[in-house]
């Protein structure tokens, strides 16, 4: 039951990609390396030729990267995010920085809801990271908010990011990148849906409701030819799908298998989007701890990322074959809860002996993965996202996945994306 009646009271700032600067806007970030990072660069992209010494302070306040804010003759706030140069930045970070980005925009939120805000980014390669940028961004902006205290949305509000391309010393220009503005639109949109679906509290979103939203996405996209199939409950069972059955069956709400199509006339690639959707998990009977189970609301974090990817090729008309294959469960406690020491016969015929119920992730995505491996035939690649294990934690820390592929040339094609 659910017992929030707040949330789905209150707006959120929209987030809008144009090379049209705002000019009205009350606020003003300008992001980019140091070294593109002028007192010329920076007065062109604000417009404001009558506060170059302010810039100049601010600017030279900085020293390789980092954060800066003043106040411009005008009123308007004008922070200044200096990212780490690129000889700085291991191989295992975008060099970009896009977790910088989105540590720095801490207060985006905030001021996007009163006032609006304008996000100005420069480099010389711009082109390659507009969409990483727009993830960065998409992730300081979350959709899903419930605090009671929030205010009402002020009629001129949100986001307006614009592009530039400049070497060091140079004017900014704006790229002649039209298709790339709604690239980067359309993965930030993809990107706060997935970040929606992972803050939603689990009476919000349970294994009913999360299938709800599929269909409501497949329907929304029916033009586009997105097809919905369910395998849901008894039928999971019936057909095999044992690790998804097993982890979810103890739930109020039946585990499913959601399987959503799109297939462009020019596909040249057919790529399998599988994600772990677990709306809770308590750990099953190997319960979890007080502490340890607190925030496993995330735990179908997988899912929903590769959820957000798909909505986003699809919005785009990608010429790909896509896909996408969610085991939605929750791992709950009840009289038909599976056991440590049970054995499950998974999808692929392989049976499994369980010895922990919290690692109930691995069970589930290989009823995935065995669905994309042997029902669809001529898959070309295979994506499985997950939150997977504390392992990665420890390896990796919070701001980076870990990724693992069996060619490098795929490692970099991640990568690439921020």
């Amino acid at each position: 039951m659910n017992l929030n009646t707040t949330a789905a009271k209150i707006s959120t700032p929209d987030i809008t990609f144009s090379p049209d600067l705002q000019r009205e806007a009350k606020e003003v970030y300008v992001i980019g390396r140091k070294a593109c990072l002028t007192q010329q660069s920076v007065v062109s992209v604000t417009s404001a030729e009558n506060d170059e010494k302010i810039i100049g302070a601010l600017l030279n306040s900085i020293k390789e990267s980092g954060k800066a804010t003043t106040f411009l003759t005008d009123e308007r706030k004008l922070t200044v995010i200096a990212l780490p140069a690129e000889d700085k930045i291991s191989r295992n970070n975008h060099t970009f920085s896009p977790h910088e980005i989105t540590d720095s925009l801490d207060g985006l939120h905030s001021s996007a809801r009163e006032n609006l805000v304008q996000i100005c980014v420069i480099d010389q390669e711009i082109e390659k990271f507009m969409c990483p940028v727009a993830a960065a961004i998409a992730r300081a902006m979350p959709l899903y908010h419930s605090k009671s205290s929030l205010k009402e949305l002020a009629p001129t509000s949100g986001v307006n990011v614009t592009y530039y391309s400049a070497n060091a010393g140079e004017v900014p220009t704006h790229p002649s990148a039209e298709k790339e503005y709604e690239t980067a639109s359309a993965v930030c949109n993809g990107v706060r849906l997935a970040a929606q679906l992972g803050d939603m509290p689990p009476a919000e979103l349970s294994p009913d409701t999360y299938a709800q939203k599929c269909q409501e996405i497949a329907n929304g996209f029916a033009a586009q030819g997105v097809t919905y199939t369910e395998i849901k409950g008894d039928d999971l069972r019936q057909k095999g799908y044992g690790g998804i059955m097993g982890v979810g069956m103890a739930a109020r709400c039946p585990p499913r298998m959601v399987i959503m199509t799109y297939s462009h006339a020019d596909a040249t690639e057919h790529i399998a989007l599988c994600g772990k959707g677990v709306v809770y998990d308590t750990g099953g009977l190997a319960l979890k701890s007080k502490v340890g189970m607190c925030g496993m609301k995330h735990d179908c974090g997988g899912s929903a990322g590769v959820l957000g990817g798909f909505v986003s090729a699809v919005r785009l008309g990608l010429p790909v074959k896509l896909t996408l294959i969610l085991a939605i469960v929750e791992n709950a406690i009840g009289p038909e809860s599976f056991r440590n020491d049970d054995i499950l016969t998974m999808k692929s015929g392989k049976t499994v002996e369980v010895n922990n119920t919290d690692a109930e992730g691995r069970l589930i995505l290989a009823d995935c993965v065995s669905h994309a491996s042997n029902q669809l035939g001529d898959v070309d690649l295979i994506v499985n996202m997950a939150t997977l294990t504390g392992a990665q934690c420890i390896t990796t820390g919070s701001c980076h996945a870990g990724i693992m592929t069996r060619t490098k040339a795929l490692e970099d094609r991640v990568v690439k994306q921020g």
